[in-house]
């Protein structure tokens, strides 16, 4: 991708990016990061607070909680791909070790194939119902497997050729979607009704399990791009100040409020108008949508389902290919993108006609999230024990096929970040509470109130400190200025060697 040309296909896997090639920008990220969440997708998700129950301004501020709070989270993740020019996955090496990164790779390959799922389904959905509406096209299983397979097949096209024309994608989502969603407004503004009081009120038993499971329901969202931050920000010089490549992720989530406040109001003017459309058990928010607008806003509709779905698609499916070739080196990127975006076409087909899987894939991608939170949490407080420290060359050790270096640790396993995401990602899942979807062992402990994520959240931090306090990491992996916070031993450290032949390394 030396020249920059838009439709130059990028053939850069999980190698450290060069430098002369590492020309994006904070705006970049921004734009990437802003323009996959910026969707029809995120929509739905808006629309929760009213499904639970909530009032508008309630709804808003569960909506705005949970927004801060996950952009918060995320934001330290942008700076990996920086300072090691790769992604999140290959820089989680130097806290799970060489080996143990793996679990990265697994989380955001089913992360990216889940959202990418749902981006699809509900581009699909919108631009089925929209056409049948404005222009009688028959509403049938064949239309909609028509629309999934076009629409999937044109995110693969421009997940093939890779960042460069994905940023192109993501410039025009950006300014398109957000003035399609601000053109809402005067579509809607004659039936909205912000006192609208909505089902469950304060005192009500459900209340704040409704309040907290919709702020975390909004932090989700966010927290599905942990993992792929590093894969759009390695482009980004290692000289750009922190600050800013935070600052560019930070605000890429706070800007998502206004698909977030479209899905609110819509849901509300739904709800008010026909409860039908509103059913907490089969919650049918599209449906609901096309039935409330104004014929003239059909085709708005329809184009904010194929802009925001060619962003989340294209950024979740990117990401997807860059990881499983960084996992199994003998695909290139560009092999790994289309047998991955295969695969992911096969499923949404069997999940949306054969198996009926559209519900149980948002359960689907909660459980992952719940998982990949904590894994978040043991690369933020590695960062900062690492003073932001790492050795590029023995991050690639697994892609290349050797052995040793700093984070080999044991074997290519590091047990304390292992054990912590472990533990954590197992304790957090048994405090999932779902109602009729999924409930873990320990989902009714907080009196319904899915707690999941801030279980998750606060014994990875806990447990990953304790870990590198009782079992000190490496002197060397510290870098020159030594730790923070904790401490460290005088381990020997083994020399990168390549792999015997036909060794499993």
């Amino acid at each position: 991708m030396s020249s920059g040309s838009l439709t130059e296909i990028e053939t850069y896997g999980v190698e450290r990016i060069p430098d002369a090639d590492r020309t994006a920008r904070p705006l970049d990220l921004f734009r990437v990061a802003f323009g996959g969440a910026n969707t029809f997708a995120t929509c739905v998700l808006g629309a929760f607070p009213i499904l639970f129950g909530l009032s508008f301004w309630h709804g808003l501020a569960a909506t705005v909680l949970g927004l801060v709070a996950g952009a918060l989270i995320l934001a330290p993740l942008s700076l990996f791909g920086p300072l090691n020019g790769t992604n999140n996955a290959v820089s989680s090496s130097a806290h799970l070790g060489v080996h143990g990164r793996v679990v990265g790779s697994f989380l955001s390959l089913l992360t990216a194939i889940a959202f990418f799922s749902i981006s699809v389904w509900s581009s699909g959905d919108a631009l089925v119902g929209g056409a049948h509406r404005l222009a009688g096209l028959p509403d049938t299983n064949l239309s909609y497997a028509v629309a999934y397979g076009l629409f999937a097949v044109l995110v693969l096209v421009v997940c093939v050729y890779g960042f460069r024309f994905m940023l192109f994608v993501n410039k025009i989502a950006v300014a398109a979607a957000s003035l399609l969603f601000v053109l809402g407004v005067f579509a809607f503004a004659g039936d909205f009704d912000p006192s609208y009081a909505g089902a469950v009120l304060p005192g009500d038993p459900l209340f704040w399990p409704s309040f907290i499971g919709a702020a975390l329901i909004v932090l989700s969202n966010p927290v599905s791009f942990g993992a792929f931050l590093g894969d759009w920000s390695r482009y980004i010089p290692a000289s750009t100040p922190r600050r800013k490549v935070m600052a560019a992720a930070f605000l890429s989530q706070i800007a998502t409020i206004l698909p977030f406040l479209f899905g609110l109001t819509t849901a509300s003017i739904i709800a008010a108008k026909a409860a039908a459309y509103v059913d907490p058990a089969a919650p049918n928010y599209v449906g609901g949508l096309l039935a409330v607008s104004p014929g003239w806003y059909f085709v708005p509709v329809c184009l904010i389902a194929l802009i925001g779905g060619m962003s989340t698609g294209t950024t979740s499916l990117y990401g997807t290919g860059l990881d499983f070739s960084s996992v199994f080196p003998r695909f290139s990127r560009v092999q790994a993108t289309v047998f991955i975006g295969v695969l992911s076409i096969v499923f949404i087909f069997v999940g949306r006609f054969a198996a009926n899987l559209t519900q149980s894939i948002s359960t689907f991608a909660t459980l992952i999230i719940t998982c990949t939170a904590p894994w978040m949490v043991i690369m933020m407080l590695g960062y900062v024990t690492r003073r932001g420290w790492y050795d590029p060359e023995a991050l690639q050790v697994f892609n290349r096929r050797q052995r040793g270096g700093r984070y080999w640790f044991t074997h290519g396993w590091n047990w304390r970040g292992l054990s912590a995401w472990l533990v954590s990602a197992g304790l957090a899942l048994s405090f999932v509470n779902l109602p009729g979807q999924f409930v873990g062992p320990l989902g009714d402990l907080a009196g319904g109130i899915d707690v999941s994520l801030p279980v998750g959240l606060a014994v990875a931090g806990l447990l990953y400190l304790a870990l590198l306090a009782l079992f000190p990491e490496p002197r060397e992996v510290y870098g020159p200025a030594g730790p923070r916070l904790v401490r460290s031993a005088d381990t020997p450290v083994l020399p990168i060697v390549d792999a015997p032949a036909g060794a499993v390394t």
